[in-house]
């Protein structure tokens, strides 16, 4: 299964995801009353009303959140809100990798106000996130999360709309997007974009749960069958277009596909170890693989092939190492489309002939069937470690992980 966020027009906001994840099936009053039960956590603020209606919004019917609260008080702690948030979410009895997710999303939106205004993370103040909404939208989100089985999917993201124009709030005016939500989306691999809206799209809150959420960023919709389709409707007009979160859940094959730069070059007059020396550099730079192949070009003349395969953040960094160490004069650069069998990355530590150890593999499954794979690493330093040889190692610690995993 895939889950895909769609932010490219309308932004997100904590309570259009919300609306959205309820929409896309979540048991609506599950939500209400897990946020309800919250409210006691938080000081001077309570619920008088809370529910979800459809509505219409530039023609298309969504979802939107129907909230009143009593509230005395415009600012709080960060690490008020954090406790309140801790506390509902696990009294509420959510899984543990649920509560420690609605931790992660406080934590985040604590971290980058803390570094915009460089003071340490338990002085923060929260002004229009002192809300009882951030806690509503972490926990309600947290609680429909769990309740669709999301935690255990596929989660891509398109790219992130936060508008254009300016913003106004408690420390002045500023370009939008502001220094948080810039804060957020610095350490993740999601991309963001403006437009002509004036206006801010994207709030922290709703920054501050996406990068926790997901961290793989598309730029297209994968293919994908669709299943289900939630809505999200926030709590602005606009003229132009429906101001509303699409979250698509659906079912994909079994193959995940990427995107790789090819880098090539053809050296003839490089000895074998300063190419045996350059797989090594070039794998320490990130390169995903490296091939040499042996050839004859013009005139007759021997070469070797060097092909490499990275992403493109490591390309710049690998060509310098390419042209640095074998003289080449020209590198061709091309794209590549993927696909990839998923693959997870498991440890488990073992003892044998009473040495520990932690051994490496990859696990993966295909129509049906899984298999796995020892880092060979791990097996090289085991074989010479206990005295025995690669293949002897290897079948030895296939059954350690065999009997384990019950495959």
């Amino acid at each position: 299964m895939v889950v895909v966020i769609d932010p490219q027009i309308a932004g997100i906001s904590g309570d259009m995801l919300l609306c959205s994840l309820v929409d896309l099936g979540a048991d609506k009053k599950r939500v209400i009353d897990g946020i309800k039960k919250s409210e006691k956590f938080l000081s001077n603020s309570s619920i008088k009303k809370i529910d979800f209606q459809k509505i219409q919004k530039h023609g298309i019917e969504s979802l939107q959140l129907i909230l009143e609260i009593d509230e005395e008080t415009h600012e709080r702690k960060g690490s008020e809100i954090k406790k309140a948030i801790t506390d509902s979410v696990k009294s509420i009895g959510l899984l543990e990798k649920s509560q420690k997710f609605a931790e992660s999303c406080i934590d985040t939106l604590i971290s980058s106000e803390s570094k915009i205004h460089g003071i340490p993370e338990d002085s923060v103040h929260f002004h229009e996130a002192s809300s009882i909404d951030t806690l509503i939208d972490i926990v309600g989100i947290t609680i429909a999360l769990e309740d669709l089985g999301l935690f255990e999917e596929k989660i891509v993201c398109l790219p992130v709309s936060v508008g254009g124009g300016t913003v106004t709030f408690s420390h002045g005016t500023m370009s939008n997007p502001a220094s948080a939500i810039l804060e957020i989306f610095k350490n993740s691999n999601l991309i963001i974009k403006g437009n002509d809206s004036k206006d801010e799209l994207t709030t922290p809150t709703g920054a501050c749960i996406l990068v926790n959420l997901t961290n793989d960023s598309v730029e297209y919709y994968p293919s994908m069958k669709v299943d289900s389709i939630g809505y999200g409707a926030g709590q602005k007009n606009f003229e132009t277009f429906s101001n509303t979160l699409k979250i698509i859940r659906g079912s994909q094959n079994n193959f995940v596909t990427d995107s790789v730069k090819i880098l090539e070059t053809n050296v003839d007059d490089v000895s074998g170890e300063i190419l045996g020396n350059l797989i090594e550099k070039i794998m320490s730079k990130g390169a995903k693989d490296v091939s040499i192949y042996h050839g004859i070009t013009k005139k007759g003349r021997p070469t070797n092939l060097v092909s490499v395969i990275c992403d493109d953040d490591k390309m710049d960094d690998i060509i310098d190492s390419l042209v640095l160490e074998t003289g080449t004069l020209g590198i061709r650069i091309s794209n590549s489309n993927r696909f990839i069998v998923p693959r997870t990355t498991h440890s488990i530590s073992l003892t044998l002939n009473g040495k520990s150890f932690v051994v490496n593999y990859k696990k993966s499954t295909f129509k049906g069937k899984t298999d796995f794979k020892i880092e060979f690493d791990d097996l090289k330093k085991i074989s010479n470690t206990l005295g025995k040889s690669i293949k002897e190692t290897e079948s030895l610690l296939r059954k350690e992980i065999e009997e384990l995993e019950k495959l």
